[in-house]
């Protein structure tokens, strides 16, 4: 089925990235912005911390950059950090015209002012945040703007199978839509763009245990990679150091601003740690965090470690958590009355696209934003509550250059239609189910939170006959939703497994066993990886 409208953006993603840059462009142009699933399906949504920015006089643009620099361990582009970080205020007064209420408290003179939370790896309390359910909040603002927008088309249960690309005698061609799949009907159909955004999100999904919703299965670097475009810092993934665990549970994390008040980690037996692995203890960055955490649990054979805010006033937790809390008490813990049983899960890819900070990708007329891309921003360690803070910069500098490049940018040509090959058979979609589970399961084995060069290998032998499995399956049977998010996991997975072996040290997020230190011998060195170039360590 083809589309016959062409839009002039198409927008893949319907997370804060993704709408911010939709609404922005939106008085010039016709936008089509697409979610997988339904608008709250997306890492927005469900973000609770809040977004790191200079807010406060006793803090400043300096400051901030210094932390995010030494929490990125030495890859941050200096350049990048500064762009963002100096855009903070300017982002969150957006959001606040938007509808966004941030929490407020008494101010010294008796005026309303931001509360301001602290995280790991920051000096300063400088997060904003409503409450504990900050997404939501930021999600639900830019949702209404866009479904009211006359230029904005929001077209949910749809998911991108690739870019279509025009050929150009010279280069990779330039991207002239996607061919997308209706979830409902199990139909495809093109959706021909002037622009195309990717807005997609992570890849937690290709771990086991992750805090990220079911969505975020690394559709926008796989699909990138399939057309030409460069990859970079895959081997970055962050765990988030504190999910709940509880079998029920899924996906449910508890705030770092829970740290950032006062929450400390614990052991079976009471004790605390992590002042014996970093001297800001609970509040240093979260790969230390949740290494030590790691290492703890391996240590005693533990199943989990605790989280404990319970010496904190009642009322005062009740106020700042109200969502965590009602969550907890839902599983049967409280608190305000005793530690709650947490494990490590994989939470934000550092890595992704590369794109420079107008969010342009190798690939002429397509462009990426959020976590799907990477910036420079993070390095190789995400400071806590800089990512909505890169959407929202990063998103409003693509509009920008949008807007500029739109009046030139060809009316693509009617893409090809989509042809179906074969038919589902029921026992394929148990292998896919089998495959499925397999691939998380050996990545959070062997490409975990800490690595061997030997794991990394055995994980990458079995990725490669999956891939080789996927492929037979993809042009065989009718496309289907799990078919289509398998393929583009396995291919992330492979592209963490190759830029992980690329890297001879630990470094942030990156920590193997063979090489446990980082090589100061040179300078930091980003790893990139290049589509039938190899791959390899670029200054």
């Amino acid at each position: 089925m083809t589309n016959e409208s062409a839009f002039d953006v198409l927008i893949l993603g319907t997370g804060a990235a993704g709408l911010r840059l939709a609404l922005d462009v939106a008085p010039h142009a016709r936008v089509a912005v697409l979610s997988k699933g339904s608008t709250e399906d997306s890492n927005t949504f469900h973000a609770q911390g809040g977004i790191a920015a200079v807010l406060d006089d006793s803090d400043s643009v300096e400051s901030h950059i210094k932390d995010t620099l030494e929490a990125g361990a030495g890859l941050c582009d200096p350049e990048a950090v500064r762009f963002v970080v100096e855009r903070g205020r300017r982002a969150i007064e957006h959001l606040v015209a938007c509808g966004v209420e941030f929490t407020r408290e008494q101010g010294p003179d008796g005026k309303p002012v931001y509360h301001l939370t602290r995280e790991g790896g920051h000096t300063r309390r400088r997060v904003v945040h409503a409450a504990d359910a900050t997404g939501q909040a930021v999600s639900t603002a830019l949702v209404k703007q866009a479904a009211a927008h006359p230029n904005i088309t929001i077209f949910e249960n749809r998911m991108a199978i690739d870019l279509i690309l025009q050929p150009r005698a010279i280069g990779r061609g330039r991207c002239v839509g996607a061919y997308v799949l209706d979830k409902m009907s199990n139909s495809v159909e093109s959706f021909p763009a002037r622009l195309v955004v990717l807005a997609t999100g992570g890849a937690g999904k290709v771990y086991l245990y992750t805090s990220n919703p079911d969505v975020a299965t690394g559709d926008g670097v796989a699909m990138a990679w399939r057309a030409g475009c460069r990859v970079a810092n895959m081997e970055f993934t962050q765990f988030h150091p504190t999910c709940l665990y509880h079998p029920q549970a899924k996906s449910f994390l508890l705030t770092e601003a829970l740290r950032g008040e006062g929450a400390v980690l614990r052991l079976p037996d009471g004790s605390r740690f992590m002042q014996r692995f970093h001297p800001q203890a609970e509040l240093a960055p979260r790969d230390i965090v949740a290494r030590a955490i790691d290492h703890e649990m391996k240590r005693l054979g533990a199943d989990c470690v605790f989280l404990d805010i319970s010496h904190k006033p009642a009322q005062s937790i009740k106020l700042h958590f109200p969502m965590v809390y009602r969550r907890c008490r839902d599983f049967g813990f409280d608190l305000t009355k005793g530690p709650v049983p947490v494990v490590p899960a994989a939470h934000f890819m550092c890595g992704g696209v590369m794109t420079d900070l107008r969010g342009r990708t190798d690939i002429e007329g397509l462009y990426a934003v959020g976590e799907v891309a990477c910036t420079g921003l993070h390095g190789a360690n995400r400071i806590a509550s800089n990512s909505l803070l890169e959407c929202l910069v990063i998103s409003a500098s693509a509009a920008e250059d949008i807007l500029k490049v739109l009046p030139a940018a060809p009316q693509p040509s009617v893409p090809a239609e989509w042809r179906d090959v074969g038919t589902t058979d029921s026992d394929e979609e148990v292998v896919v189910s089998h495959n499925w589970e397999e691939l998380r399961r050996f990545m959070w084995d062997y490409v975990g939170i800490v690595r061997t060069s030997k794991r990394l290998e055995r994980a990458q032998r079995r990725v490669h006959m999956l891939l080789h499995e996927i492929e037979e399956y993809y042009g065989e049977f009718r496309l289907s939703a799990d078919l289509l998010e398998l393929r583009n996991l396995a291919l992330v997975a492979d592209l963490i497994i190759r830029s992980a072996l690329v890297r001879k040290e630990s470094r942030g997020l990156h920590y193997t066993l063979d090489c446990p230190e980082m090589d100061t011998s040179r300078p930091a060195q980003n790893t990139v990886l290049s589509a039938g170039m190899g791959s390899g360590l670029v200054s």
